[in-house]
């Protein structure tokens, strides 16, 4: 059965069942605790936990997952990948164990048709009611297994929805382990299908000992999770999950460039290498597809992570010709069909991991050069063994993989001190653990006051689509996090109101400002964010009198910020349409500020934009908007308006009832923010600038309407100024400005030829009338009308025109009002290990300053002008004494 089918299968299954069928996610989840979607379920928390209220309470999907935590099992095992597609169903308070075992049962038995003699079942060690359940339904009591909460209880790794699971389990039989069950080897009785009984909210702790339960869900809930790539390994009687259809034609692919045949999973490191860039390339398409980038932190570590593993597992196979651009290419031909946001980024893709693969190629090259450099130092010093925090600055500075440098330790004949490795490493996680944890808390704490407020008085209705003001009644108020009944005049506070017109910050737009009037009481707002879904919170100062829960308010947003920022979030919708037009459908939002007169927009593309290219960008920004088009809104389902050809934003979260905006025939997007009626309405937009901010990754800086229109005021009143200096029409401004300044290039140029003859011949003066000191020679006099570069340049050609006999050259010079000191000594000098610092150390604290420079020429600053002359002399002794050193 090919993976199309096992997905259709399922779908089938349980549409039948009266279950909706719900699109994936993107792998960038709108969860701020998640980094990546790692489980079907994500998407649906708020229904889990009440903060949101389903339009259906049964749901099927195929989920997007990545998972790195298992990452180094990626080839050792047969089952482990760092990407996978999940297929779940799930119950909203509607069926729970009994619905969801007996289907599962059924699903696997009659429509996969796998043996049942083969399936074994784990439930959790106190849930009993399963276990009678599984019973009930056929299955042997020798062929369930009860298993602790590191294996049967199921939480997202933080605290949240949980609760007990059954897993069904399948075995594949003696070649792939040990008898004895799940409990006994988990790679021949490899785990299938979890089925989560999701019915209680977990705090802080430990997932795999325990962690206290908060309370119980406001209802029961099913979640459950089936591993494509591990029952097509199954279905289509395979060893790994990379020789399933899923990943065979990018197992072929590194083949062919490794040019030999994979060995099979046969436990060498040869069969790991082939298995982690077969399986890293299809994360890394995915990640790419759906808006990572490769960065130093975050989800661009773990992208860039997963990239640079694949590049040195390519090295170990002794491919050194680019890897990922072929293999995330067959990626993208072998799933793009299933999964079209492949073909759709496919030049992104193909551009990001080509710049990053060559990019990685400088750093392996660099860190072998410091690599070679510290295996030197510790034979030269008779170790054995490399430091581990040369491991760990090689790692942590130049991203230099650990196990390449104890590879080429080993080579050498050393060690590397990994303890010590794995302990600066723990360290530096633990610091970033620690920092993350005290914020998380407090995030936490505020969410929970947000949810209990969401629960007692429900969600804010927001109005301000078509109004600036409204009439609400204030339903909570927070200080310092904590809720109170009453806040005085200037505390700070944060203010929930029933209804309100003021926008809560959210796709890129700011939160509203503006004021909330009570009876007697004013407050000052100034910023509006979300809470938990459908929660605005209003965040500002009581600036007179007092707001207490229960008041009746006038809520005034600032109307004219307000439409500030409406021009800036309609241009930011035509300038993403032109970026698009001109650069390439890969040319994605990928981040926006959308603020009072101004925008800011990240979108992917590999390389800066070209002059050229971006005035054309924006000449059609302001044609477009100039014919004055028609901003129309309209609502449908997620899967219409994308099939109308609707972008979304990645990383943002829409609802099955999503917000569409057209501007004219040439924009339209998935927004839920507000914007003018018409284009003219925005004005004129400004380009500022076009920057790197990533790989990849370029950012756009604009002005709108009034703010553009003063930006061309002071560029205006600057062409005038010029204009007036220069003393020539507007027109002939710049061949005058070009002329001059060539005449004023080719003076400078003159000037720089004579006064380089003119130091020439004073280094000429200077080295002819040297004197005998020891067995050496010196010069050391004070300079006049030279510069710090002319005063250094000075000694070192007096040095050029002496010669290697030992000697030594001191100048001093007062520059711009300070004291200046240069001195330089030849090799015959450094020979007798002297540095040309040493002559200045006495000197420069005489001048009230230090010493600096390595090498043959130094240079002392200081403020003491006054005392130049004495430190000239103290300069002067100190080479005498130092050529004199053989005694002569």
């Amino acid at each position: 059965m090919r993976s199309t089918e096992i997905r259709q299968t399922f779908f089938d299954f349980f549409t039948e069942r009266g279950h909706r069928p719900v699109p994936s996610s993107p792998l960038i989840p709108a969860d701020p605790t998640l980094l990546l979607a790692n489980a079907g379920m994500n998407q649906f928390k708020p229904y889990f936990l009440n903060e949101a209220e389903p339009e259906f309470q049964r749901a099927v999907s195929v989920q997007k997952c990545a998972r790195t935590s298992d990452i180094e099992n990626v080839g050792r095992t047969t089952r482990h990948a760092t990407f996978f597609e999940m297929l779940g169903n799930f119950s909203f308070g509607d069926y729970f164990k009994p619905e969801a075992i007996s289907w599962a049962w059924q699903l696997f038995t009659e429509g996969y048709g796998l043996d049942p003699d083969r399936l074994w079942i784990t439930v959790y060690v106190d849930d009993d009611e399963s276990e009678d359940i599984w019973r009930s339904i056929g299955v042997r009591p020798d062929r369930i297994q009860r298993l602790g909460m590191a294996d049967n209880y199921w939480s997202m790794g933080v605290p949240g929805p949980c609760g007990p699971s059954s897993e069904l389990c399948y075995d594949r039989g003696p070649a792939f382990g040990s008898e004895g069950g799940p409990a006994a080897d988990d790679e021949r009785y490899v785990e299938l299908w979890n089925l989560v009984f999701m019915q209680s909210i977990r705090g802080e702790g430990p997932a795999k000992t325990g962690y206290p339960i908060l309370g119980q869900l406001p209802s029961k809930n099913i979640d459950t999770g089936l591993g494509l790539d591990r029952l097509a390994a199954i279905l289509q009687d395979v060893t790994t999950v990379c020789q399933t259809d899923l990943l065979a034609p990018t197992l072929e692919t590194v083949q062919g460039l490794a040019g030999r045949r994979f060995p099979g999973h046969d436990g060498s490191e040869e069969s790991v290498s082939f298995q982690v860039v077969t399986e890293h390339a299809r994360s890394i398409a995915f990640l790419i597809a759906d808006g990572v980038l490769p960065s130093n932190e975050g989800r661009g570590y773990i992208l860039r992570r997963l990239m640079r593993r694949s590049i040195r597992h390519a090295r170990l196979l002794g491919v050194t010709d680019p890897v990922l651009p072929a293999v995330t290419a067959s990626v993208v031909a072998n799933l793009g069909p299933a999964w079209p946001e492949l073909p759709a980024q496919a030049a992104l893709i193909e551009q990001v991991v080509s710049a990053e693969e060559e990019t990685f190629g400088r750093t392996l090259r660099q860190g072998t050069r410091l690599l070679d450099a510290a295996i030197g130092r510790a034979r030269g010093a008779g170790s054995a063994t490399l430091p581990g925090e040369t491991a760990f600055e090689l790692h942590d500075t130049y991203g230099f993989p650990v196990d390449m440098t104890v590879e080429a330790a080993r080579a050498a004949g050393l060690s590397v001190d990994e303890e010590r490795f794995r302990t600066l490493l723990e360290e530096q996680q633990r610091r970033a653990k620690t920092h993350g944890r005290g914020r998380t808390a407090a995030a936490l704490a505020r969410l929970d006051a947000y949810r209990e407020i969401s629960a007692k008085s429900g969600l804010t209705e927001f109005v301000g689509y078509d109004a600036t003001e409204a009439d609400s009644a204030v339903v909570a108020v927070l200080v310092e996090g904590r809720s109170v009944d009453r806040a005085a005049q200037g505390q700070e506070v944060e203010v929930m109101l029933r209804r309100t017109p003021f926008y809560a910050e959210g796709g890129g737009q700011v939160g509203d400002i503006g004021r909330v009037l009570t009876d007697g009481g004013v407050i000052e707002v100034t910023d509006t964010r979300p809470g938990v879904a459908g929660l605005s919170v209003h965040i500002g100062r009581v600036a007179s009198g007092e707001v207490r829960v229960g008041d009746d308010v006038l809520a005034e947003v600032d109307a004219s910020r307000r439409a500030a920022v409406e021009r800036s979030h309609s241009a930011t919708h035509v300038l993403h349409a032109m970026l698009r037009r001109v650069l390439g459908d890969h040319a994605r939002q990928q981040g926006s500020l959308v603020d009072a007169g101004r925008l800011r927009f990240d979108f992917a593309h590999f390389s800066a934009v070209k002059d050229g290219q971006l005035d054309t960008i924006s000449t059609l920004i302001n044609d477009a908007l100039t014919a004055d088009p028609e901003v129309k809104v309209w609502r449908t389902s997620r899967a219409e308006a994308e099939a109308a050809g609707a972008t979304a934003m990645f990383g943002e979260k829409y609802g099955d009832v999503v917000r569409v905006v057209d501007i004219g025939d040439f924009s339209r997007e998935l927004c839920g923010g507000t914007h003018v009626a018409h284009g003219a309405a925005v004005g004129p937009v400004r380009i500022l600038s076009e920057s790197s901010v990533g790989a990849s990754l370029r950012r756009i800086e604009a002005l709108t309407g009034q703010d553009a229109l003063r930006h061309f005021d002071r560029e205006r009143r600057l062409l005038d100024e010029l204009v007036g200096l220069l003393g020539v029409p507007q027109d002939k401004a710049v061949a005058t400005l070009t002329r001059r300044l060539r005449a004023l290039g080719d003076a400078e140029r003159r000037f720089a030829r004579m006064r380089q003859a003119e130091l020439s011949a004073e280094a000429e003066r200077l080295a002819a009338g040297a004197r005998d000191v020891g067995s050496g020679w010196l010069v050391a006099t004070r300079v006049s009308e030279v510069d710090r570069d002319e005063l250094r340049s000075l000694a070192g050609s007096v040095l050029g025109r002496r010669g290697a006999a030992p000697g030594a050259v001191v100048l001093a010079a007062e520059v711009d009002g300070k004291a200046a000191l240069v001195a330089g000594g030849t090799d015959g000098l450094a020979r007798r290990d002297v540095a040309a610092r040493d002559l200045l150390d006495g000197a420069a604290r005489e001048i009230g300053g230090g010493a600096g420079g390595r090498g043959a020429i130094a240079n002392a600053g200081g403020r003491h002008v006054e005392r130049l002359d004495a430190a000239l002399r103290l300069a002067a002794d100190a080479a005498v004494r130092h050529l004199g050193a053989d005694g002569s």
